[in-house]
């Protein structure tokens, strides 16, 4: 008798739900005349100095591998480009890798890192990887609620109150997606303290960096004992415009790097040599365009942050990155049936809340890294789809 075949899954893998921005973003494809506030990708085509870069790389014949760690003069060029920017100090042959966007680099981190039994802290809302990979390595994320009243932001208390003997990480993202929240260097040294007096080790995914609008920006590693155990995440993709390029690098301690680079080479082996050709080109001449789209940026989130209070959507003001993240309990809906109502009446898509984690209810994720004329003209629809409600 022939034995029935079944193929069996990993079971963290079945329980992994799928991706809140990806599964409600299959409503949208095939529609028509949709204005999408949705995916979080800056609305600007890659700068073309950085484009003919790649191009150029591709006609000279770049078409090989590189190290598995990425091109020792893109490397060099990262170390280099923190060194003069922020003072930070990293050897680019020791303690830098180059990966498949920040994504990967997270991934390679809670893989590095977490053990069966382990704890991280995860500060909610939040990216959607950050509650999904830590079980992966049977691990257990253990969320922190933030909300408008304080900013969406952790507090050193958070940190304290949340923490065991099985804890031994925190992840954060400042400025935030979905939130834009963001930290001063006096709240980044009061919650340093705190990583201190618990021994956690950091991952700061720092993407949205050039993009904080009120103050300058104050990397993780550069407060005071936090360099050494602190894993610090950026890349190419939000304030150059480069998110098909899929490129983003890790900065830390060797030891941290080297078990990374041990996975990336079984993996992925290495990043497009035509992507990190380019991303040399942006970290040498860049500046001006990445000025420019956050100039832009910038004026968007004035007009739709004060275009949602006015409709009756209280939003708080994000600090960073090209999100607006406003309370929608006003209409009476929960954050899905707003989104697919809003999606289906007035063919604006939005990302609810909940996929950021249950304490996203109630909140809607807009991306305002969209064309002016478009977010005005989807605020209009909003306002009408809104005030339905209220009658």
């Amino acid at each position: 008798m022939k034995r029935k075949f079944n193929i069996k899954i990993n079971k963290a893998v079945e329980e992994m739900p799928p991706s809140g921005i990806r599964a409600f973003f299959d409503l949208v494809l095939g529609m028509k005349d949709v204005i999408s506030l949705g995916v979080g990708e800056p609305d600007f085509v890659t700068p073309w100095n950085i484009i003919e870069s790649g191009i150029s790389s591709l006609e000279k014949g770049y078409t090989s591998y590189t190290s598995n760690k990425g091109l020792a003069e893109l490397r060099r060029d990262i170390s280099r480009y923190l060194k003069n920017r922020y003072g930070m100090d990293y050897d680019p042959e020791k303690e830098i890798l180059i990966t498949v966007g920040v994504s990967e680099a997270v991934d390679l981190a809670m893989r590095s890192l977490l053990e069966k039994g382990d704890k991280m802290l995860v500060p909610e809302p939040h990216y959607v990887s950050y509650n999904a990979l830590p079980s992966l390595s049977g691990a257990s994320p253990v969320l922190i609620k933030t909300d408008p009243s304080d900013g969406f932001k952790i507090t050193p208390d958070d940190i304290r109150s949340n923490c065991d003997s099985k804890t031994n990480s925190i992840i954060l993202n400042y400025p935030n997606n979905p939130t834009g929240a963001s930290y001063s260097r006096k709240q980044l040294k009061d919650i340093a303290a705190e990583v201190l007096k618990r021994g956690l080790v950091v991952l700061s995914d720092e993407i949205y960096a050039d993009l904080t609008y009120d103050y300058d920006h104050v990397p993780f590693p550069t407060l005071p004992g936090m360099k050494e155990r602190t894993l610090y995440l950026n890349g190419f993709s939000k304030s150059y415009a480069m998110t098909g390029w899929r490129i983003g690098y890790a900065c830390g301690p060797e030891k941290l790097i080297s078990a990374m680079t041990k996975i990336h080479q079984y993996t992925i082996m290495c990043v497009p040599i035509t992507a990190q050709m380019a991303a040399r080109e942006a970290l040498k001449n860049g500046d001006k365009a990445v000025l420019e789209m956050k100039k832009e940026y910038k004026r968007r989130r004035e007009f739709i942050v004060s275009r949602l209070n006015e409709i009756g959507l209280s939003c708080h003001r994000p600090e960073g990155a090209f999100y607006a993240f406003p309370s929608i309990n006003g209409t009476g809906l929960t954050s899905m049936e707003f989104s697919q109502g809003l999606l289906k009446e007035e063919k604006v898509a939005v990302v609810p809340g909940t996929a950021f984690g249950v304490s996203g209810e109630g909140y809607v994720r807009m991306s305002y890294a969209s064309a002016f004329e478009n977010l005005k003209e989807a605020m209009e629809r909003m306002q009408r789809f809104v005030e339905k409600r209220k009658q």
